[in-house]
């Protein structure tokens, strides 16, 4: 029996330290610095990622690219969706190694990428993936979006930094994008832009949104970046 005992001991040991070896989902937001002196931002929400490349300084957007990925042990495989600098690279499955340490995130394929961790995540409701699926008709009404063929607008969100964009992975499609922080307080969600593909002009300025969030339906009503009144339902991708 003592024997017994200390054998399921050491297993339950073993067991405990693999699991803490095993590296888990690198949700929230991340950062790195690109070589062309360009920042990049990287956010993992639910099973979606999305990086960004872009200067806020000079208020120049470099390049995005993003999709959904596995985990399995330390290995992600991840699958773009979109990438604005090489279409050709949609669909392709790249498999990273993953290791966490230190909020210290390295993704190796056949280099390495290291990113500092910006937030976490953890505790944030606003925090996951999210894709448009009803919007404010010509008379004000909600609408609901009826979806056609793959293209789609979606928008993660970590903590504290945002991106949302708009493709299409059936043509290669990649249309638009925008992103930056966000705070939500009191009923108001507010964003500022550190990026946006279509108008480098917008960097810097900031926008506030009614809000209000119920059992994953994120009812979001303002006006947009050009000053038109915009409202819109946003749902978890589940």
């Amino acid at each position: 029996m003592k024997h017994l005992l200390t054998a399921t001991f050491v297993l339950a040991s073993l067991i405990g330290f693999a699991q803490e070896r095993l590296p888990q989902v690198p949700k929230g937001a991340w950062k790195s610095q690109e070589p062309t002196g360009s920042a990049s931002t990287l956010i993992v929400a639910d099973n979606y990622l999305a990086i960004a490349s872009y200067s806020t300084g000079n208020k120049y957007f470099e390049r995005t690219e993003g999709g959904p990925f596995t985990m399995s042990g330390d290995q992600m495989t991840y699958t773009p969706e979109f990438n604005s600098a090489d279409s050709l690279k949609i669909g392709i499955p790249i498999v990273f190694t993953v290791t966490v340490k230190d909020d210290i995130l390295t993704l190796k394929y056949e280099e390495a990428m290291v990113w500092m961790r910006v937030d976490d995540a953890k505790s944030a409701p606003m925090a996951g993936a999210w894709h448009i699926t009803e919007k404010a008709g010509d008379q004000g009404a909600l609408v609901k979006i009826h979806q056609e063929g793959t293209r789609k607008t979606l928008k993660l969100l970590s903590a504290t930094r945002f991106q949302w964009f708009a493709i299409d992975p059936g043509v290669k499609g990649f249309y638009a994008t925008g992103g930056g922080t966000y705070t939500v307080k009191n009923g108001k969600y507010t964003e500022k832009i550190q990026f946006f593909s279509k108008d480098n002009n917008r960097v810097g300025s900031s926008l506030t949104f009614d809000h209000k969030l119920e059992n994953g339906r994120w009812d979001h009503s303002g006006k947009s970046s050009d000053g038109k009144p915009i409202h819109e339902i946003w749902e978890k991708i589940q």
